[in-house]
């Protein structure tokens, strides 16, 4: 049902795949300027990384689920 949704509201997998990969490059972007910002061995620019990080498998399960759903279509 809410594959469905997105699916009418115009995102495709492949717009799922594209965010999961920013993700990950947003990952490492908010590591080296937090780390750069703070300084070396500060546990937040560490956490920072690791909460955008984790976005990315959600992005990539979600684009696999509108893979199948545009797949039966």
């Amino acid at each position: 049902m809410i594959v469905q949704k997105l699916h009418e509201a115009g995102l495709r997998s492949e717009h799922a795949y594209c965010m999961a990969f920013g993700s990950i490059a947003l990952t490492v972007v908010a590591w080296a300027g937090s780390l750069k910002a703070e300084g070396a061995g500060t546990a937040r620019a560490d956490r920072w990384g690791i909460f955008v990080g984790e976005w990315a498998p959600t992005f990539f399960t979600l684009g696999l689920a509108l893979a199948h759903y545009e797949d039966r279509d």
